[in-house]
């Protein structure tokens, strides 16, 4: 049924341009069912990165401190991007 759905949609499009584009409006569609009415954005996940990572570097855990912050890097590939190049830079210099 998805198929016909996205062929309804996307009529002139090539196979494999509509398997990327199905699989984007998957991706899309599971993103709106998962969303949290207390998630944060980027810019509050951001601001309290740092206190994330020393929590993380106390050996404690940091998920279960700030889960909204959890909540979001692992919905936010950028998100966590940032946490792991700090964690792994501070880590390098401790």
């Amino acid at each position: 049924m998805f198929k016909n759905v996205m062929r309804a949609i996307f009529p002139s499009r090539s196979n494999g341009a509509a398997k990327l584009e199905a699989q984007q409006l998957k991706q899309l569609v599971r993103a709106v069912m998962t969303t949290r009415p207390d998630e944060i954005g980027c810019g509050e996940c951001f601001e309290q990165l740092d206190r994330f990572v020393e929590i993380e570097l106390a050996d404690k855990d940091a998920a279960e401190a700030m889960p909204l912050v959890q909540d979001h890097l692992q919905r936010c590939r950028e998100c966590r991007e940032e946490f792991e190049a700090l964690l792994g830079a501070l880590r390098a210099i401790a």
